[in-house]
């Protein structure tokens, strides 16, 4: 009961259409066959262009993915990879395998607390047994880059970026899907002499995006966080 009465959504009244966007867009993991026309993705590029960044540095760069063989491939690549982790972490198997296995995942975490947290550490199992999809049947990838150069952050910079785009394409009728798994993709040399990722750039983040199947879209209840607001010497805790 306590975490139903945790979760609310937005009071509808009174919505702009920039809010009607940033309320209603969801993550899809399932696509259409069919190719997004070009035009829109050069739209929802040229939002990402348009992101605030540090000095107006800009620290980014965009590589976009529409051939579908290439897509499988690198898919196929990751599931491998997945498959290495889940071998060299999984501690749930039994004797000295899986001891093993507990020591390698006590050290990674250590070393890749956010990206071994529970909910990517458990994607990992559920790509490598073929359960989860990576790049979810979409006709198009975005490939989010980082200049390492950047001012300040380029990590929040880039974040900034993509999410212009996935705001962008949903006031265009296309879904979207954030892809952390696509920087397994730069942990060899195949993929980065493919697509030419060299200095001063590494690959950050991929954005699948589509037509989804039916219409996933739509405001669902979310947390609230408690929230220190300070105004006229006064503290008060506020949701």
């Amino acid at each position: 009961m306590a975490e139903k009465e945790n979760k609310k959504t937005p009071d509808v009244q009174n919505w702009n259409s920039v809010e009607k966007v940033i309320f209603e867009r969801r993550s899809v993991r399932k696509y259409r066959d069919k190719q997004v026309p070009e035009n829109l993705i050069r739209r929802v590029l040229e939002a990402g262009r348009f992101a605030p960044s540090a000095g107006n540095c800009q620290p980014w760069k965009f590589i976009v993915l529409r051939d579908k063989e290439m897509i499988n491939e690198m898919e196929r690549d990751v599931i491998r990879l997945c498959k290495v982790f889940k071998f060299l972490m999984d501690w749930r198997r039994p004797g000295l395998i899986g001891k093993i296995a507990w020591l390698n995942a006590q050290v990674s975490i250590r070393l890749m607390p956010n990206k071994l947290h529970p909910i990517p550490f458990g994607a990992i199992s559920l790509i490598a047994d073929g359960k989860l999809g990576v790049f979810h049947g979409a006709p198009t990838i975005i490939f989010i880059l980082k200049d390492r150069r950047g001012v300040g952050n380029p990590d929040l910079d880039c974040g900034i970026c993509g999410q212009n785009m996935v705001l962008a394409a949903y006031s265009l009728g296309l879904s979207t899907c954030w892809i952390g798994f696509a920087i397994l993709l730069a942990y060899g040399p195949k993929w980065k002499r493919r697509l030419g990722i060299g200095f001063p750039y590494e690959l950050v983040e991929g954005i699948c995006i589509g037509y989804p199947v039916g219409n996933p879209n739509g405001i669902i209840p979310r947390e609230t966080h408690e929230i220190d607001w300070y105004e006229h010497g006064e503290k008060k805790t506020m949701f």
